[in-house]
């Protein structure tokens, strides 16, 4: 489960800011919060408020960051920027990143420090009776290479040394064979985030949903049992694989899978292709292409607006989804941005993260529950929408 992370000198936030998920022995137990395998209190699901460029989107950035540099950075073209973005205003400064998080039975920390065109500092810690680390990645300006350091780590020292600037030491040992490095690469983030943002529900999103169903048939099924029961006019749901031509290359072939919804009006069944469905339901099937693994296997979903193209009243159904054991049995997380205030009125002050911006366009975030005024026994929603707690557009 993921405790935290912290980023500086990121975006819009130019200061270090911490996402702390866990809380302490006075937060009232609750389905939001889970025991870690260290012995952590948990949060499952922690969402992030505030006004329109206050920096929300730029809060999840770091995680689904994250999850490409230590998976997938190895097959970064030699000559690539490393995809990240220091604030406007602190171009010469290095980025930094930091991630706690328990992962079979023990807690682990990496932290990075990296401008786009490398990596200056790389390690990974376990934690015992106190962190030690298990490898230290320092960039040597005076000889332009590592040195690195490790500790039962198990990569060769050569290799080691070898490690391409724009490559994180995890994703480059994993190549290799390391058991642990391949461990940690395969730890599952699901988000629809990137570099540039958040990606919509486009129709090129919900082909790639129903692709991931077509070969996943039990979270197909639980889909379409979701689907059918969040009152979206559907009775069931089927993917139709076809073959298309490429209109560039008429000889080439590719494959599609085209899902389709099944209504039935006056006791007549018909099935319509998806791109002729509601906003919302592409918006839902998307979404769920993210969540259901999560779900499955125990990750972090980290999802800009969740609430996209939905009503409202589908929130709580989709963060019920996180609260129950029967649908998350593995203590999956999500954390999330939403425009919809009325996640005050569903979660716990523990759950909420503020975002704003000042006037020298930096960014800041805090959890709700560090607020003074924040107390258990007043109305969340009246006094965010009062202005009591900032995070509201000045306008």
């Amino acid at each position: 489960m993921l405790h935290s992370y912290a980023v500086t000198n990121f975006q819009s936030f130019r200061e270090r800011i911490e996402v702390d998920l866990k809380v302490n022995l006075r937060a009232p137990a609750t389905d939001w919060i889970a025991s870690s395998s260290t012995g952590h209190r948990i949060v499952k699901v922690l969402g992030a408020i505030g006004a329109n460029g206050a920096g929300k989107t730029a809060l999840l950035k770091p995680m689904a960051f994250l999850a490409w540099f230590l998976r997938d950075s190895f097959g970064a073209p030699l000559e690539a920027d490393i995809p990240v973005q220091p604030h406007a205003a602190a171009l010469s400064e290095p980025i930094e990143l930091e991630c706690t998080a328990d992962l079979d039975g023990q807690l682990w920390r990496y932290t990075l420090r990296c401008t786009p065109r490398r990596v200056l500092h790389e390690a990974l810690y376990r934690k015992g009776e106190r962190f030690r680390y298990v490898f230290i990645r320092e960039w040597d300006e005076a000889r332009q290479g590592y040195k690195v350091k490790q500790e039962d780590f198990g990569l060769d020292p050569a290799k080691a040394e070898a490690v391409r600037p724009n490559v994180s030491m995890i994703s480059w040992a994993a190549q290799y064979g390391v058991p642990l490095a391949m461990r940690l690469a395969a730890a599952q983030i699901y988000s629809n985030v990137n570099v540039l943002g958040r990606m919509p529900a486009s129709d090129q999103v919900v082909l790639q949903a129903a692709q991931f169903f077509h070969a996943n048939e039990l979270l197909r099924d639980e889909a379409q049992r979701l689907l059918c029961s969040w009152d979206l006019g559907l009775s069931g749901i089927h993917i139709q694989e076809l073959e298309a031509t490429n209109p560039l290359q008429p000889e080439q072939k590719q494959k599609l899978w085209i899902p389709f919804g099944h209504h039935k009006s006056h006791g007549h069944p018909f099935a319509l292709p998806f791109h002729v469905e509601s906003s919302g339901t592409k918006s839902a099937f998307a979404l769920l292409s993210l969540l259901l693994p999560a779900l499955h296997s125990g990750g972090l979903a980290v999802i800009d607006e969740f609430e996209s193209d939905l009503h409202p009243h589908m929130i709580n159904a989709i963060l019920d989804l996180f609260a129950s054991s029967r649908t998350n049995p593995r203590n999956a997380q999500l954390v999330f941005t939403s425009h919809a205030i009325e996640v005050l009125n569903l979660l716990e002050k523990y759950h909420i993260v503020l975002v704003e911006k000042n006037a020298e366009c930096e960014s800041s975030a805090t959890r709700l529950d560090r607020i003074a005024d924040a107390r258990s026994d007043v109305n969340l929603y009246a006094k965010y929408m009062a202005g009591a707690f900032g995070a509201v557009p000045n306008l």
